[in-house]
């Protein structure tokens, strides 16, 4: 390393501000990154992230969980990050670098643990199940439940992460489409479409709108200026594929189970969750996830107080002289003893996506080492200084249906280039939505293709692709047409 050279003391004394300027000038040069986009470190980064990716894309057929190729992949690349850092004395910088892209990560890690805890809280309280019933017993043809869990998986995802939604409605559409695999395959099809763009309007809906609200590029409300070109992408697609879902009606089901104590209170108590989360970021000025946390306690709180009225409405039961029967057990939320079954709010963090969970720790600390290499750089010189930002915006899109649509965006954030409101809304939708493209482009495509194996593929997704694409660049069209104001 080039040693820093101070200006002589008798300079330094006359002219204290000069001296200040030159040895901060001189650090921070000695903490500049290296640039390794030519070095041993920065090809071999490059190939291991790529085998990685492989891997995930193909987790159906090698059964490797995606997790395993890309959190290895992603200590290998700071490994070698790091050493040449400490063999040229530069520790403090790769300890640095590696830190930021871990507090990206943990912001995004608790916010969708805090979501998918009230979710797991919601499917064990049979929320779900009833709705599913629901939707069987009211005689729909399949053309109607097409659209309807197109519609609802549209308006959950814009609250829920597009993953839970994917899964939620891909196990409605099996039960309901059990015997006829044509519905089942262009159902699932319509709810990835769906899912992806109901989250890219919303701050919270996706992982690629979550990481632009925590990064402060785009206020809170203006997000909701996407509504009408997500609802074309979403609504285009769907009027083509319904002539090809056949026009009979599946065989209705037994009843559900009865909702179990709580079940309401659940679903209101999330619902205040999202509240305090946009309270704290518009009026506090906090992240998010500071007030998710803070809404992780009001379930909390609700799991203690389930607990400890259990017994007293037991007793109370008791000495009216009640008779206990099946679905009234299932009522009790807590264990007293054997025959009740317990809600634990621990129990439904451990039954979150840990696998996508760690997924995404591979996936972010990749992104963030290829980018502390130089790689990124070079990516924004070429996308946001040689061509038109908007034809770099449509194709970040078009990448994202080969590469994971949040890996996409926290890459464009960490090359942080100097938009436009309207080019950062339009990358905005175009990560969000251009996932869907492929079944392999989102969460809720990969999630669905391990749900509904044998049924919903790779393949039959692709056969659908000039249709989403007629989506996706009528939700661009829309885009233009409505938000030109923010050009």
């Amino acid at each position: 390393m080039r040693r820093i050279t101070k200006p002589p003391l008798l300079i330094a004394c006359a002219l204290p501000d000069l001296a200040w300027a030159v040895e901060t000038t001189a650090v921070s040069q000695a903490m500049r990154p290296l640039d390794l986009t030519r070095h041993f470190v920065g090809y071999f980064a490059l190939a291991v992230f790529a085998l990685a990716y492989l891997l995930a894309m193909i987790e159906e057929i090698t059964e490797l969980r995606k997790s395993k190729p890309m959190v290895l992949a992603a200590s290998l690349i700071w490994i070698f990050i790091a050493a040449i850092y400490v063999q040229g004395g530069m520790n403090d910088s790769a300890e640095q670098a590696f830190r930021n892209g871990l507090e990206s990560y943990a912001e995004l890690f608790l916010f969708i643990m805090v979501s998918m805890t009230y979710l797991n809280a919601m499917e064990e309280r049979n929320v779900f199940e009833n709705l599913r019933v629901w939707l069987l017993n009211r005689g729909f043809s399949y053309r109607r439940l097409f659209w309807i869990t197109g519609i609802l998986s549209f308006w959950i995802s814009a609250v829920c992460n597009n993953l839970t939604t994917a899964l939620l409605m891909g196990a409605v559409i099996l039960a309901m489409g059990k015997d006829n695999r044509r519905f089942v395959t262009t159902a699932c099809v319509n709810v990835v479409v769906a899912t992806n763009a109901g989250g890219s309007f919303s701050p919270f809906g996706d992982i690629t709108t979550l990481l632009v609200w925590q990064k402060g590029v785009v206020p809170f409300a203006d997000f909701f200026s996407l509504l009408i070109p997500s609802l074309v992408n979403f609504m285009l697609p769907a009027a083509i594929m319904h002539f090809f879902i056949p026009r009979e009606q599946p065989k209705p089901v037994a009843a559900a189970m009865r909702l179990k104590r709580g079940a309401k209170r659940v679903i209101l108590l999330f619902l205040l969750t999202i509240i305090t989360a946009v309270c704290f970021e518009n009026f506090l000025h906090l992240p998010p996830v500071a007030g998710m946390l803070a809404g992780l306690t009001y379930i909390k709180f609700f799991s203690y107080y389930l607990r400890q009225t259990a017994q007293a409405r037991m007793d109370a039961e008791a000495r009216n002289g009640a008779h206990m029967t099946d679905s009234d057990e299932m009522e009790i939320p807590y264990y007293i003893d054997e025959s009740y079954q317990q809600f634990d709010v621990f129990h439904n963090v451990s039954r979150l996506e840990w696998d996508t969970l760690l997924f995404f720790y591979g996936v972010m600390m990749c992104v963030s080492g290829l980018s502390f290499i130089g790689y990124l750089d070079l990516v924004s010189h070429y996308l946001y200084g040689e061509i038109d930002p908007t034809l770099a915006n449509i194709l970040i899109g078009v990448f994202s249906a080969f590469i994971d649509n949040g890996t996409i965006m926290f890459a464009v954030l960490t090359m942080n280039p100097d938009l436009s409101q309207g080019q950062w809304l339009l990358v905005t939708l175009t990560a969000g939505v251009g996932g869907s493209l492929l079944a392999i482009g989102s969460a809720a495509g990969v999630g669905l293709l391990g749900q509904a194996k044998g049924v919903y593929s790779f393949n039959s997704h692709l056969k659908w692709m000039p249709v989403i694409a007629l989506g996706y660049a009528g939700s661009i069209a829309a885009h233009f047409l409505i938000n030109a104001r923010y050009f």
